[in-house]
């Protein structure tokens, strides 16, 4: 099977100055696919509501006597490459995301999933419990973070300026900061906000965790190999509390905050000997320090630097990331979907080698 796939156009001869030569076309740039499905993980049923079910009645009894659900797992969408290299990578979005910002990009180029895939990584896409795919919930959701205006409102609580502001895209939106290496233009932008999905069910990061622990061990017993974890922004918070049994290097792109030192998070990573990269990308510390988000990303990075000093002196491997440090600017919240995002899957592709993971 071939997948995400594009042809190079050859131009005429004539048009090439070639025209008493023979052209040859362009090899195609091909991700060719031996294995791919969707499964879910973990998750619990709950107690049949009370009474007896009739199935004479079954969907019409709006009371839904004697039904219960399935809820609260994870779903995962892979795929395995021909050159699959053993070392599968399991993707995990952030707030108010789902699987498909690994996918593909604002500007339909090629996400991080396909351009991994192509250097022999299988994908395992996640939507966390209560996202997406995930959407199955015991309450809908009632906190007032992104999902609803209030405990006891259903209208969706709007978002686009404030979580473009946080996200470091530019100051409003539709500006973007000098130097953005994120894809410009209004279709772009559309694109962006659109992927953006709600919690069907307020966050919790222990359910999110457990069925994400148990996501870990079917794709070990799939693959019969540990995985790489990359986890983004909310993401590396539950990734944190993930079990560490089936994981082999961990990937964090600017994640919400690192484990306390000395903490059971910390430790039980240092038992596993899990090799950690994290990521951070511009806009940190030039940008006006009456946002907040200012603030709140530079005390994250800084927390990121003081786990990793600590990590490593106990025994650890974690290394951080300045993105600007290294020369390369421009970079938001969400560098995986940028303009120089394959410049940054060589970058992480380099490290999982220096590591053994390739």
């Amino acid at each position: 099977m071939l997948a995400g796939f594009e042809s190079r156009p050859v131009r005429a001869a004539e048009d090439a100055g070639l025209a008493s030569e023979q052209t040859e076309p362009a090899p195609l740039d091909l991700l060719m696919i031996v294995r791919q499905g969707i499964f879910s993980s973990g998750g619990s049923v709950t107690a049949p509501v009370e009474g007896f079910y009739d199935p004479t009645m079954n969907w019409i009894d709006a009371t839904r006597a004697g039904n219960t659900a399935h809820v609260d797992h994870a779903n995962v969408s892979y795929q395995i490459p021909v050159n699959d290299n053993g070392n599968s990578i399991v993707y995990l979005h952030g707030y108010g995301q789902s699987r498909m910002g690994w996918m593909t990009t604002p500007d339909g180029r090629e996400g991080w999933s396909d351009l991994f895939l192509k250097k022999g990584y299988p994908a395992f896409l996640v939507d966390q419990s209560r996202r997406g795919e995930s959407g199955a919930a015991v309450l809908m959701s009632t906190n007032g973070f992104l999902d609803a205006c209030s405990q006891d409102s259903k209208a969706y609580k709007p978002g686009d300026q404030a979580w473009y502001t946080h996200f470091r895209i530019g100051c409003t939106a539709p500006e973007r900061y000098e130097g953005s290496q994120f894809p410009e233009g209004e279709e772009v932008q559309n694109q962006f906000f659109r992927q953006m999905t709600p919690n069907t069910g307020d966050f919790d990061q222990e359910v999110d965790a457990e069925a994400l622990s148990a996501m870990m061990e079917d794709v070990y017993e799939m693959t019969e190999n540990k995985s790489i974890y990359i986890t983004h922004s909310q993401g590396g918070a539950v990734g944190w509390d993930v079990s560490m049994d089936h994981v082999s290097g961990i990937v964090v792109v600017e994640p919400g905050g690192t484990p306390w030192i000395g903490s059971s998070q910390y430790q039980k990573l240092l038992e596993a000997k899990v090799p950690i990269i994290i990521l951070f990308g511009d806009y940190i510390d030039n940008r006006p320090e009456d946002i907040m988000s200012t603030g709140f990303w530079k005390s994250v990075r800084d927390g990121a630097v003081g786990f990793a000093e600590s990590y490593n002196v106990a025994g650890g491997d974690c290394t951080v990331i300045n993105l600007p440090d290294l020369g390369v600017t421009g970079n938001s919240h969400f560098m995986f979907q940028e303009l120089n995002n394959d410049l940054l899957a060589d970058y992480i592709a380099a490290w999982l080698e220096s590591r053994g993971l390739d």
